[in-house]
């Protein structure tokens, strides 16, 4: 490290190149989630210089992405009140989002947005416990009535009316994914509520920002797992070959399934899990046509990663195991990782607390060739 004449302190990681694909991208779109003074569920209120600088115009309807590969639509107006590069929203539209505040999130104008001929929207079981009534006529006629809200499917969203509050989710919309709700649509109501667990396990998905320390690790493994997936073309252009294995090894509970399940919900890539020990069967051959139809299963649903678990279990040192069946699967393993097709945009992660347990041969390049550890977080 050069010594700094001026005397300043360096500042560690922020240029560090290991971490770099953690950083925020700066760009004029990107805003900063605020607390919102109104609140209304389909508004998000901009500093006029933003929505200068975004081309935007006050009513207009933008796509605002969030985490975990979720957007809404939203109608944009301006207040001088937001600091520039903040975008002001309820926390119904947060909640949509998966944001939470101080969070980034990207903000498009949405100009081919059509009015729907018909959505779909069900109440939750439990906000509709005890209500006698029209549902349609007190809550969403009133919310919708004249207001030419954008809808998106999937999202939630609460409706105040008589005594009490009422969440909705919108469960389709013709045309497809989102429309603005005017006068002419078509409100159907008819349905059996949604289950409030069927919507919690949606929450309960991993995200980066569930995964705390561990910066250099969570980089590797994004720069390994994301960039293939997301963007092939990158390799191909410089025309080098994907990696295709990461190895994770580390001792028990230090987050490495944790950090496949955030990648692959991040990413929007298909997630295939395999439990090192649930694989093996007695019944001769069975396990090598189960790790065949895992690997089948995952090229038919591209980009998809597929996650061994506990890989010392299916494939450890052909030399030390008296068991036929062990030698198989490992046989099978190596067959397979070398017979994916170069551009299948599959990745193959492993676990585990034993690396050398495992069959050399797995470790080589080609196959498993990118090991990260994952240790014991130290103390700080």
């Amino acid at each position: 490290m050069s010594h700094d004449p001026s005397g300043a302190p360096d500042q560690p990681g922020l240029d560090d190149v290991a971490t770099a694909i953690l950083r925020p991208k700066k760009s004029p779109n990107r805003l900063i989630v605020d607390e919102a003074t109104s609140d209304d569920n389909s508004i998000a209120t901009l500093n006029p210089q933003t929505m200068e600088a975004l081309q935007l115009f006050r009513g207009d309807t933008i796509i605002v992405r969030g985490k975990k590969r979720k957007d809404t639509v939203l109608i944009c107006l301006s207040s001088e009140d937001v600091d520039e590069g903040k975008i002001q929203m309820n926390k119904v539209a947060r909640h949509n989002l998966r944001v939470k505040l101080g969070d980034l999130c990207t903000v498009q104008p949405c100009h081919d947005i059509k009015y729907g001929k018909r959505v779909h929207i069900l109440p939750f079981d439990d906000s509709v416990e005890g209500l006698a009534g029209n549902l349609f006529e007190v809550y969403l006629k009133p919310y919708f009535l004249e207001a030419y809200r954008p809808v998106r499917k999937g999202d939630t969203f609460l409706v105040r009316g008589g005594m009490r509050t009422v969440e909705f989710k919108v469960i389709e919309t013709d045309p497809a994914e989102f429309c603005i709700v005017a006068q002419d649509t078509v409100i159907h109501v008819e349905g059996e509520p949604v289950k409030r667990e069927d919507e919690e396990s949606n929450l309960a998905d991993v995200g980066y920002d569930d995964i705390g320390g561990c910066r250099k690790q969570m980089a590797q493994i994004r720069e390994l797992v994301e960039l293939p997936l997301r963007h092939p073309q990158l390799f191909k252009s410089i025309g080098i070959k994907p990696p295709r294995g990461i190895l994770m090894f580390g001792p028990p509970g230090t987050g490495k399934t944790l950090m496949a399940r955030a990648v692959a919900n991040e990413t929007g890539a298909f997630f295939f899990l395999i439990n090192g020990p649930e694989i093996m069967s007695k019944m001769a051959g069975e396990s090598e046509s189960n790790l065949r139809k895992a690997f089948e299963e995952a090229e038919k649903n591209s980009p998809a990663i597929i996650f061994i678990d506990e890989i010392d279990s299916i494939a450890p040192k052909r030399e030390k195991t008296n068991g036929e069946v062990e030698r198989r699967v490992v046989s099978q393993l190596l067959t397979l990782m070398d017979g994916m097709k170069a551009r299948s945009n599959i990745v193959v992660m492993a676990a585990t607390n034993r690396p050398n347990s495992i069959d050399p041969a797995l470790r080589r390049f080609g196959r498993f060739d990118r090991e990260v550890d994952i240790g014991i977080p130290d103390p700080t």
